[in-house]
């Protein structure tokens, strides 16, 4: 992979990393498209180390509030007493099922869950139940308001962000707007939620590409991918938080229901291989 590849790579990356659009889709579209090789699994987890640091940055002060209230519940003995402590929890303990799961199913998912096929299917069937928690959601709730329940109901859908195209934002989004979040909130939580999963999965595949063959990895390239992933991954969350404060989310429902039968008649047009 060339420079201008990482470049233009991290760019797709960082734009669709958080919209609910899945950003493993477009990594696989977009090369495909374009003639390039598929850059991989542990290509796309190690460029959102880009995108985590687009979240550090953009919600540092709420992540700092919660890991001092997470740290003061502890020495107090009440890790539950303070709002900010108990999101801090619902956030480590939404992040185990995707761990759990994405250690088990870990060669699945770099091979043979990453066929277009799957990427189409999944874009379009969380299409669907976006499309119902968009009917059926409440939407009268912050997500300082938000019950244990609630926070590690969101964190085992994540879980379902590792099908090739079902997208990590999409899906916890989706469940946030099921529990009663407001759209904003469902985004801000879904956000918050896969800073661990996002940082265990780009240091674990860092480390392992770096262990097994470092002199084979172009690092200029990954570097450069992953700065532009930084960058359009924070004007990602900016423009998305601010549209979902006045609309819906039907123009993401559309988009990914037009990309899945796009790429569906590619294959069988034989443009695409699946």
């Amino acid at each position: 992979m060339d420079p201008f590849q990482s470049i233009v790579l991290g760019l797709v990356q960082g734009l669709t990393e958080y919209l609910p659009i899945s950003s493993t889709a477009h990594l696989r579209v977009v090369p495909a498209l374009l003639g390039w090789q598929d850059p991989g699994a542990a290509f796309s987890a190690v460029v959102q180390l880009g995108t985590l640091l687009a979240v550090l940055i953009y919600f540092y002060r709420d992540l700092w509030e919660m890991a001092m209230a997470f740290f003061r519940g502890l020495a107090k003995g009440k890790p539950l007493e303070d709002i900010k402590s108990r999101m801090a929890w619902m956030i480590l303990l939404g992040t185990i099922p995707v761990a759990v799961i994405g250690l088990v199913f870990k060669d699945a998912i770099e091979t043979s869950m990453r066929s277009l096929w799957v990427v189409a299917g999944a874009l379009m069937a969380l299409a669907l139940v976006l499309w119902i928690a968009e009917k059926v959601g409440k939407r009268y709730m912050k997500m300082t308001q938000m019950g244990l329940g609630g926070g590690l109901l969101i964190g085992l859908a994540q879980a379902l962000a590792l099908i090739p195209g079902a997208s990590r934002s999409g899906v916890t989004i989706t469940a946030g707007l099921f529990v009663g979040l407001t759209r904003e909130d469902a985004a801000r939580f879904s956000f918050l939620l896969g800073v661990p999963a996002i940082a265990a999965s780009g240091l674990y595949e860092l480390w392992s590409i770096a262990r097994t063959n470092p002199h084979g990895v172009p690092w200029l390239s990954v570097g450069l991918g992953t700065a532009v992933a930084a960058v359009s991954g924070y004007l990602s969350i900016a423009l998305l938080i601010r549209f979902l404060q006045k609309h819906s989310t039907a123009v993401f429902i559309g988009y990914r229901i037009v990309l899945g039968l796009a790429i569906a008649t590619l294959i069988v047009s034989g443009i695409l291989t699946p």
